[in-house]
């Protein structure tokens, strides 16, 4: 097992249940062993080199770990096969059917969704995936014939084999990830994997914000009407009746860190969009709301162009905050722009300098268009920051 965290304990713990001689392997001598300790996993902490690959058959590589590891090309040299956690979860699972969800931004509000679709209509069904149940773990006690759906990450599908979907659900693919994939096409390539073998194949083109419904969505913005609409052709190619789908998307009504309204304080409404790492995430944001906004953006680089982002800012966009280390290259493409911003710095100071430039029925909105690991350790992190501090303001 490359790599520890969620997953890789997970897959770890999976595999030593069924008998199986395990060596976890993670570069940093920190890692927490978790609850490894006492199951005869043996763990190599703080090194990555290819001496753990003595006696190896399979390396099980944790999402976190970028194919370009030392271990892993070593592996590929070796013809060591490397497996997702994902593919080892397929692998563990005792035949149930899949409804995979991928694409650049939507998967988590998408499959959490559909859970509440399956629960509607009485039809036993688990979350797995990039940001629930590691796959392996779920496999460990899922009963026959429940269903999967699987959220899965582009670091999830670049390394499976016989993974297949019953269901394959593509939201929509634009660049992210490029400080990991290099290029876009390696990034689609990988999102596409979510179509190998799959016996239905739901793409971006079938679906959009103005499909027909069974009932109007609760969660506001078209991004996640067309999220609501591609759920809706899921659950119904899983067999799933219309009054199920449509009381789901009555009652649910997003997930933290999506356009979560946190509060409203003197006529000024504060949006939570910290899930917003790119720029496609964040122009859905603020194209959600008709309010003037006071727009926080910035955090840590992944290597996108701001340039188009920047300029195709809406009016709607009154004052812009911008924080972290992306500012410099945000500033760049602001001044391109034309665009007035303000620098500055931290979340507190951003939240602050947006309060003092809102009036009664504008919007605050962190939609950070960045990821977040200059500062805070993930987008939760920051998301839950940003509701801390707006819950003190006076």
């Amino acid at each position: 097992m490359l790599g520890l965290a969620v997953t890789g304990e997970a897959a770890a713990l999976a595999l030593a249940a069924r008998g199986v001689e395990v060596v976890v392997n993670d570069r940093s001598p920190d890692a927490d062993a978790g609850r490894l300790a006492g199951t005869g996993v043996e763990l190599r902490l703080g090194t990555e080199d290819d001496a753990v690959l003595e006696g190896v058959d399979v390396v099980v590589k944790s999402p976190g770990v970028p194919a370009r590891s030392p271990v892993v090309l070593a592996a590929r040299e070796r013809d060591i096969p490397v497996w997702s956690e994902i593919e080892l979860g397929w692998r563990l699972l005792p035949g149930n059917p899949v409804l995979g969800v991928t694409g650049t931004k939507g998967k988590t509000t998408t499959v959490r969704l559909l859970g509440a679709m399956f629960e509607a209509a009485g039809v036993d069904a688990v979350l797995a995936g990039n940001e629930h149940t590691p796959l392996s773990e779920v496999a460990l006690t899922i009963e026959p014939g429940t269903w999967i759906v699987c959220e899965l990450s582009s670091f999830q599908l670049e390394d499976v084999e016989t993974f297949a979907c019953d269901i394959a659900l593509l939201l929509n693919l634009e660049p992210d990830h490029l400080d990991r994939h290099g290029t876009f096409e390696d990034y689609r390539a990988a999102k596409l994997r979510i179509f190998e073998r799959a016996k239905v194949a739901i793409r971006p083109e079938d679906f959009s914000a103005g499909d027909p419904l069974p009932a109007e969505p609760r969660m506001p913005g078209a991004h996640n009407r067309a999220n609501a609409a591609a759920a809706t052709l899921a659950a119904r190619a899983a067999g799933l009746p219309d009054d199920a789908v449509a009381e789901a998307l009555r009652s649910f009504t997003g997930v933290p860190h999506r356009l979560e309204l946190v509060r409203e304080l003197r006529g000024v409404r504060y949006v939570n969009d910290s899930k917003a790492t790119n720029t496609a995430a964040a122009r859905r944001g603020i194209a959600a709301y008709d309010s003037p906004l006071h727009l926080i953006l910035g955090g840590s680089l992944k290597g996108e162009d701001f340039g188009p982002f920047a300029h195709d800012l809406p009016a709607s966009v009154r004052s812009i905050h911008l924080i972290g280390d992306a500012t410099d290259e945000l500033a760049a493409a602001l001044d391109a722009a034309g665009r007035a911003y303000q620098r500055d710095g931290d979340l507190a100071t951003a939240i602050v300098q947006a309060t003092a430039a809102a009036a009664p029925g504008d919007v605050v909105l962190l939609s950070p268009a960045t990821a977040s690991f200059d500062q805070f350790r993930n987008f939760g992190h920051r998301g839950d920051e940003f509701r801390r501090i707006v819950e003190e303001l006076s």
